[in-house]
């Protein structure tokens, strides 16, 4: 019933079943190379068997992501032990988030220098926006307590860097950082500009919080317009600095939308987990949301 229901998972039964056949022999494959890892007193296959078997566990990291259902709920609806689920998340989560975003049935974006290059070479425009999540505060005493804070929201978070093309299709997502670091510091850290300063000639939009990069990149960056009047703008220069801020706005809203779609994942809404697992949540989600968008557009094509 789980796997048949869109709006437990997330997913269509076809995406699921794809994922059952890619992510469960590297599953196994792993689970096997950690036995075969340690010492071991009994033979292979030998010992008490899984409760939870790989088309269990991940329906369950699927709804644990999708809702953000507590271990104890998933523990009770699978009738297995908590410790279980902790497990069969930690271990099925970083499955998907290795998958990257699927533009197509053969194309996948697994780094921001891919997306780049997949962006000039298809000539299609670029969106950057960055978006924060609310985390648990550190606890009292650690000395990275304060990064976390957000300088725009106040409040614990992390921040990733989203990227989508021009009519919303999620292409990347970067893993996390503390919300204190500004999105422009965030972009250059992940070598966004050497990346466009040395690639293709393409264009990306981008907020007033990535102003600064276009003239970094040789005008591939485009940003709303500088304000030159601070004070006492004549009429005619309000006029057309809000028609050319509205005109930028429009054409980078899909970003919004794609960001928006992300944040449907209850997951993503508020983090109440480890942080160290953040990155891992982020970029599974985006790699699941951009294959049911794939299969989508395909299905729609073809009828």
């Amino acid at each position: 019933m789980i796997i048949k229901k869109r709006r437990i998972t997330g997913l269509t039964g076809d995406v699921i079943a794809e994922l059952v056949v890619e992510t469960g022999s590297l599953w196994h494959e792993r689970h096997q190379a950690k036995l075969a890892y340690r010492p071991r007193k009994r033979a292979m296959g030998g010992g008490p068997k899984h409760q939870l078997v790989f088309v269990d566990r991940l329906p369950t990291t699927l709804v644990h992501l999708r809702h953000g259902a507590t271990h104890d709920v998933l523990a009770c609806w699978f009738s297995v032990d908590r410790s279980t689920i902790t497990r069969a998340i930690g271990e099925v989560r970083p499955l998907p988030a290795e998958r990257s975003c699927t533009v197509s049935s053969d194309v996948r974006l697994r780094t921001l220098a891919e997306v780049v290059e997949h962006l000039g070479s298809s000539g299609t425009t670029g969106i950057i926006d960055g978006t924060e999540i609310r985390v648990r505060r550190p606890a009292v005493g650690r000395k990275d307590r304060d990064r976390f804070i957000s300088g725009k929201n106040k409040q614990n978070a992390v921040k990733s860097m989203v990227v989508t093309d021009g009519v919303g299709r999620l292409l990347w997502r970067s893993p996390t950082q503390p919300a204190s670091c500004a999105d422009i510091t965030h972009a250059r850290q992940l070598g966004l500009v050497t990346l466009l300063a040395d690639g293709p000639v393409l264009e990306i939009l981008a907020d007033a919080g990535y102003q600064g990069l276009g003239a970094q990149t040789g005008g591939r960056v485009v940003t709303p317009p500088h304000r030159k009047f601070k004070k006492n703008a004549p009429d005619w220069y309000e006029e057309m600095h809000e028609r050319q801020r509205k005109a930028h706005c429009s054409r980078r809203i899909r970003v919004e939308h794609g960001i928006a779609h992300l944040k449907n994942w209850r997951a993503l809404a508020r983090h109440l987990g480890r942080r160290e697992h953040m990155s891992d949540t982020v970029q599974a989600i985006a790699g699941l949301l951009s294959h049911q968008r794939a299969a989508d557009l395909h299905s729609t094509r073809q009828t």
